[in-house]
């Protein structure tokens, strides 16, 4: 397989309360393309801040990010968004929905503004609520949907616009057992079938059986990878 990403020797600090944080010392991982990654450690040991840097969210103090072929930690920020609108999906732990409107109308927003036909659009979303078995749902509201239905829709959101990877920062932090077991299974199902990387990023040690990869951070370092 090709690797996708690629951390060279990654340092990140930030300072709080006049305290320097090193929430990344020196980093170095490779991940490939069709991976099933996952990212886990205790919180605040760093992982959520790899994820960001990792996807041009956030910009390392020192080091190299290879994302397909590219350097991306001295990207310009129009070429950061770009890259992140064509190639990444992201699910979020809360859900970062839109309350005014419908699961559909969630999952669209991606796309918008874009060059395609509103029947195309339409056409997308709801073929990725059906991919999530949300479908039946599409008319809701967030308020009108349970913690795994609001999660289900922001998956969609992620895959409407068919990325080379997704990135989920514990996107079964609030969501019941049942849930969090669906929620899995998809982006299992979607990094099969797709052969999509996939990035979960999560401080339960019982979610690593999803992995391809295992990745165990603490105190902003690698300890391992499995």
């Amino acid at each position: 397989m090709d690797v996708m990403i690629k951390a060279i020797d990654v340092n990140k600090e930030y300072r709080r309360a006049g305290a320097i944080i090193r929430a990344l010392a020196d980093v170095n991982l490779e991940i490939k393309s069709g991976e099933f990654v996952i990212i886990q450690g205790p919180t605040g040991c760093g992982k959520s801040t790899l994820l960001n840097v990792l996807s041009g969210l956030d910009i390392p103090d020192s080091g190299k990010i290879i994302f397909d072929g590219e350097n991306i930690a001295r990207a310009t920020e129009d070429r950061l968004a770009r890259l992140r609108r064509m190639k990444i999906g992201f699910v979020f732990q809360d859900f970062n929905l839109i309350r005014t409107l419908t699961a559909l109308e969630n999952v669209e927003s991606v796309l918008w503004p874009t060059v395609l036909r509103t029947s195309e659009i339409e056409d997308r979303a709801i073929a990725a609520l059906r991919d999530v078995n949300l479908l039946e749902r599409k008319d809701h509201f967030p308020v009108q949907m349970s913690g795994g239905e609001k999660q289900k829709c922001g998956l969609a959101r992620a895959i409407i616009h068919r990325p080379r990877v997704i990135l989920a920062d514990e996107p079964t932090g609030n969501l019941d057992p049942e849930s969090e077991k669906e929620i899995m299974d998809l982006l299992k199902e979607i990094n099969k079938d797709s052969e999509t990387t996939v990035i979960v990023v999560t401080h339960r040690e019982k979610l690593t059986s999803y992995g391809d990869k295992i990745v165990k951070m603490k105190d902003g370092k690698i300890q391992s990878v499995k």
